[in-house]
């Protein structure tokens, strides 16, 4: 289960003209950029220390010596060094991965027992191994009951880095799956059969820091103009302070967490207007209506996992993930003077709206955003492993993970974990009301995926075909992937 939320509230004070905007963000991590290194001198993209994380449409996420999250921005005008990049990265390629595949097959047996040779050689982990041949979805789960593999199979490119350090497909831009994610998904559905009750992530205003707000606001009243609005900008920043991060389930220096971070962070900033969507996409703050939000409201937005989006074939040696995805939800709850929060009995219209479209327009924003895609298959990863761990993929093949479940010796919990958030503040004259929207989230709980009423049959034998069309009697012991 993968738990991330974003809090955003909106108060309103009758008789001021200024729409004021505050994000504070949900999920911690780093964001966007590649990993930190996987053992042998595997390295992946990004920075360490003051860490880069993502940038598309020029902005990302940094986290300093302290361990705030702050915004960044990129700057490529012309695109000549993104592009000179990907070029130096596509020669670089050996060109049996290097090329597009429509369905690229990877054994996990397999990828564990090459990478395992190789550190006892002193070898270190491949770049294809670190990037899993390209894969850059998780589309089906096969087992191979005569062999013993378990296979993840999906389509697959060449890659590169991009400026921030996001490992990225040559082809279509779409970001590659790590191996150090699929480490994190594995180990947190493992052999064992223990699991992990909850992954989340979550930014979260203190009640004290709310508690402030409320008093600020009361202090403002209704002797604001226009020429006040930076001080209520700061006033409010001031008065909310930094926001605590919390992240559970997954090791908060993890890269799995930290695309958690930069998509609940990146969708906030969309909807508050700090931040142009790729696509057309009316903000929340376009839609909102002053007047009709409550002054001590509280209004929340979370993605989730699309729960039917599991299709199983009928001797469950096979599983297509399938579907949207990913949702966006609201959910609304007050705020008391004390900074305590409880259920709201409302619904804010223009909340519902914006998390609907945007819920509709996902996949156009995963194809222009990679953080988006990233998120996505942070889902499919966590989903595949429980699924894996359900039907008891291990016991069947006798495998352990070996390496591949060692931090010791494959670690993931290789980058700065930030303990704050530097809440985000937009202002935008509206009407004569005064809102300040707060907040975000992720919320993925993978095994609800698999329970019985939501699987999908598989009807007219696609999934079985998709597998039965795998040929594994050509491969070589250390042939770990094929197309």
């Amino acid at each position: 289960m993968v738990v991330s939320r974003f809090r955003q509230c909106a108060w309103t004070c009758a008789a001021l003209t200024a729409t004021v905007l505050l994000l504070g963000s949900s999920a911690q991590a780093q964001l966007g950029g590649g990993g930190g290194g996987l053992g042998g001198g595997l390295g992946g993209g990004g920075t360490t220390g003051g860490n880069t994380i993502g940038s598309q449409g020029g902005s990302g996420v940094v986290i300093d010596a302290d361990g705030v999250l702050r915004t960044r921005y990129f700057r490529d005008p012309t695109g000549q060094l993104a592009r000179q990049r990907l070029l130096e990265a596509r020669a670089a390629l050996e060109q049996d991965v290097a090329h597009v595949s429509r369905l690229r097959k990877v054994s996990l047996v397999r990828l564990e027992a090459a990478i395992r040779d190789r550190l006892e050689r002193n070898a270190g982990v491949t770049d294809s191994m670190r990037c899993l041949a390209g894969l850059t979805r998780i589309q089906y789960v096969f087992y191979y009951p005569q062999t013993r593999d378990i296979v993840l199979a999906g389509p697959a490119e060449g890659w590169g880095e991009d400026l921030s350090g996001r490992t990225i497909g040559l082809d279509s831009g779409r970001p590659t799956i790590l191996l150090e994610d699929l480490l994190v998904a594995v180990r947190a559905f493992p052999p064992s059969g223990a699991s992990t009750p909850a992954i989340y992530c979550s930014i979260d205003p203190t009640a004290e820091g709310l508690a402030r707000m409320q008093q600020f606001l009361r202090r403002v009243g209704s002797r604001a103009t226009p020429s006040d609005t930076q001080f209520i900008v700061a006033g409010l920043r001031n008065s909310l302070g930094p926001q605590k991060v919390t992240i559970g389930g997954v090791p908060a220096s993890s890269h799995f967490a930290q695309v958690l971070v930069e998509a609940d962070y990146r969708m906030k900033l969309i909807g508050i207007g700090l931040e142009q969507p790729p696509v057309k996409l009316a903000s929340y703050v376009e839609r909102a209506n002053p007047a009709a939000v409550g002054r001590n409201a509280l209004e929340r937005w979370y993605f989730v996992p699309n729960y039917e989006c599991v299709r199983v074939s009928d001797d469950t040696m096979a599983m297509e993930l399938v579907g949207l995805g990913v949702k966006l939800i609201s959910e609304s709850e007050l705020v008391g003077q004390d900074g305590g929060r409880s259920s709201a009995r409302r619904t804010n219209r223009a909340s519902q709206m914006f998390v609907g479209e945007f819920t509709r327009k996902y996949p156009e924003l995963a194809a222009k955003a990679p953080v988006f895609a990233q998120l996505r298959s942070m889902i499919d990863l966590a989903v595949a492993a429980a699924f894996i761990q359900q039907q008891d993929y291990y016991g069947q093949s006798a495998w352990t993970l070996g390496v591949l479940g060692d931090e010791q010796i494959l670690p993931v919990e290789t980058l700065p974990a930030p303990r704050f958030a530097e809440t985000a503040v937009n202002s935008l004259w509206k009407g004569n009301r005064l809102m300040t929207p707060i907040g975000g989230g992720v919320q993925i709980r993978p095994n609800r995926a698999l329970d019985a009423d939501r699987l999908l049959p598989d009807e007219q034998g696609h999934v079985d075909a998709a597998r039965g069309a795998v040929d594994m009697s050509a491969l070589d012991d250390l042939q770990w992937w094929w197309d």
